[in-house]
C-alpha cells in the first residue's frame, strides 16, 4: 500500500520525482571544450517539460485533450490571432493549410486541379508538395541573396489568369518582404498562406503595424520539431483570423467531418440526428457526416503537454537566438569579402533558425570544402534544404511536363544550391562554441 491520500498527492510526488531524475541525468552538466559536437539546432528544456510530459501521460488521454486546448489558446493569445490548432507535424499543418483552400465553400477562390500557386524552389519540400499532390501548379519563382527569400521584382512576371495563391515560407527565420507580396495578393485577389515553420516569433512592421510573422496572411503554419524555434518532439500548427477557413481547418484536421465536437464530446450543437445532408437520409448522425476529403492529423496530448511549457520560455529563446545570431555576424565580418553573410529584410526582426553563408567566387575555396572543414571539426552544417527543388528526383517523372513552370529563370537558387549552407544559433549555444565556429570558419576561409 502506498501513502498517497489523493491522485492529487500521487502526482505532485511523481512529478518532483522526475524534476529530480532531470537534474540527476538530463541537466547539461559538462562545459563546451574546442572539439566537441555543435549541432545545428537542439532541444532546450528542463525539468518543466518533463513534469508536464508525466501529467500527460498519467492522464493516459493520449488523443488530443486539455493539453491541447490550453496550447492552442495560449498560442492564439500569443501570437496575435483569432483561431490556432495543432496538428502532428509542420508538413501537416502546410498539407491542410493548403488543402482548405480547395474547399467548395470558397466560392470563386476555390483552389482547383490545374490552377496555379505561385512559390519558390529554394526551400522545404513540402510547402511545395501539398500543390503537386492536389494537382495545382508551382510557379516558381527565383530568391535573393543574402535574404534567401523570394525575388517579389518576378511576383508579377509569375502571375496569370489561373493564379489563385501564393505558399511561401520565410527563410530560416528572415521575413520575405510581407509589404511587396501582400500588396501582390491583395491587388490580384490571391490567398497568402505563410509557411512559418522556420520564423516563429519574427516580427515584421509595415505602415506602421507590426506583427508576427505567420499572422499578415490567410493561413499561417509552424512547425515543432526538435530543431526547429521550440519543440514537441513532432507536432505543428495551422492559424488564422477567419472564421469559415477556421471551420475548414477543423473539418479536414479531424477526417473531414462536418461535426464540430472536440474529441470525447457528442451533440454540442443539441442537433445531432435531426439533420440533412447530401444525399443521406433523414437524421443521419451529424457525428459521421463528412463534408470534406479529410485526414486525422491531430497532435497527441503528450506532445501538448511539452508545448505548454515551451511557449513559456518562448521569449527567452527568440532573445537568444537573435544574440547568437549578433555574434557570428560581428565576428564574420572580417572574412565578408569572401563570404557573403546573412542580412535582415527591411521592415524585419527576425527570430533567427540559422545563420546563412554563400560563398563568394573569390573565397579561394568552396562551399563544398568549407562544409567538410567544419564537419571535421565537429561543427554540424546544413544546406538551404533542397537548394533548388525541381533538379530533385522527385521531379524526374514530371521533368519537363506542364505540372510546374518556372517564371523566368532561377540563377540566384542555383548559386544557392551550389554555394550557400547554414550554421546554428540555436538558445542551447554559448559564446564559447559560436566562438569555436566562427574561428573555424575564418581559418578555413583564410587558409
Amino acid at each position: 500500500m502506498s501513502n498517497w491520500k489523493t491522485e492529487a498527492e500521487a502526482r505532485e510526488q511523481i512529478k518532483a520525482l522526475v524534476a529530480q531524475y532531470y537534474k540527476d541525468f538530463k541537466e547539461p552538466k559538462k562545459a563546451f571544450e574546442p572539439g566537441d559536437r555543435i549541432n545545428y539546432a537542439s532541444r532546450v528544456f528542463d525539468e518543466k517539460e518533463m513534469q508536464a510530459l508525466t501529467d500527460a501521460a498519467l492522464d493516459f488521454w493520449l488523443t488530443t485533450g486539455r493539453f491541447a486546448e490550453q496550447f492552442e489558446k495560449d498560442f492564439a493569445s500569443w501570437i496575435g490571432v483569432k483561431f490556432a490548432h495543432l496538428v502532428n507535424s509542420g508538413s501537416s499543418a502546410n498539407l491542410l493549410a493548403f488543402m482548405v483552400l480547395t474547399a467548395p465553400e470558397l466560392g470563386d477562390r476555390q483552389i482547383k486541379r490545374g490552377d496555379e500557386v505561385i512559390t519558390v524552389a529554394c526551400g522545404f519540400p513540402t510547402t511545395v508538395t501539398p500543390i503537386l499532390q492536389y494537382g495545382a501548379v508551382p510557379v516558381f519563382v527565383d530568391v535573393t541573396v543574402p535574404q534567401g527569400n523570394i525575388d517579389v521584382t518576378k511576383l508579377e512576371a509569375a502571375w496569370s489568369p489561373k493564379t489563385k495563391a501564393v505558399m511561401i515560407a520565410h527563410t530560416l527565420g528572415n521575413p520575405f518582404d510581407i509589404k511587396a507580396v501582400k500588396e501582390f495578393c491583395d491587388r490580384r485577389g490571391l490567398w497568402l498562406i505563410e509557411d512559418n515553420c522556420d520564423a516563429l516569433g519574427s516580427r515584421y512592421t509595415m505602415n506602421g503595424v507590426t506583427k508576427f510573422t505567420g499572422t499578415w496572411g490567410d493561413i499561417g503554419t509552424s512547425s515543432f520539431y526538435p530543431p526547429h524555434h521550440m519543440t514537441m518532439g513532432e507536432g505543428g500548427c495551422v492559424y488564422t483570423d477567419d472564421p469559415l477557413l477556421n471551420r475548414l481547418i477543423l473539418s479536414y484536421r479531424d477526417w473531414g467531418r462536418d461535426c464540430i465536437c472536440a474529441s470525447g464530446h457528442d451533440n454540442m450543437c443539441g442537433h445531432r440526428f435531426d439533420g440533412d445532408f447530401g444525399q443521406l437520409p433523414h437524421g443521419y448522425d451529424h457525428k459521421y457526416v463528412y463534408s470534406h476529403f479529410g485526414f486525422n492529423l491531430k497532435v497527441t496530448d503528450m506532445q501538448a503537454a511539452v508545448g505548454c511549457e515551451q511557449l513559456k520560455k518562448f521569449p527567452s529563446f527568440i532573445e537568444k537566438r537573435k544574440k547568437n545570431w549578433k555574434y557570428l555576424r560581428e565576428a564574420l565580418e572580417c572574412v565578408s569579402d569572401k563570404l557573403l553573410l546573412p542580412e535582415p529584410v527591411e521592415g524585419g526582426d527576425p527570430s533567427w533558425f540559422g545563420f546563412l553563408i554563400t560563398v563568394k567566387p573569390q573565397a579561394g575555396i568552396t562551399r563544398n570544402e568549407l562544409t567538410r572543414f567544419l564537419e571535421g571539426r565537429n561543427i554540424q552544417t546544413r544546406l538551404l534544404f533542397s537548394g533548388n527543388l525541381v533538379k530533385h528526383p522527385c521531379f524526374d517523372q514530371i521533368r519537363g511536363t506542364d505540372a510546374y513552370r518556372v517564371a523566368g529563370d532561377l540563377t540566384v537558387t542555383d548559386q544557392v544550391m551550389n554555394d550557400s549552407f547554414w550554421i546554428g544559433v540555436y538558445p542551447g549555444m554559448t559564446d564559447e562554441m559560436l566562438a569555436y565556429m566562427a574561428e573555424s570558419i575564418i581559418e578555413a576561409v583564410k587558409g
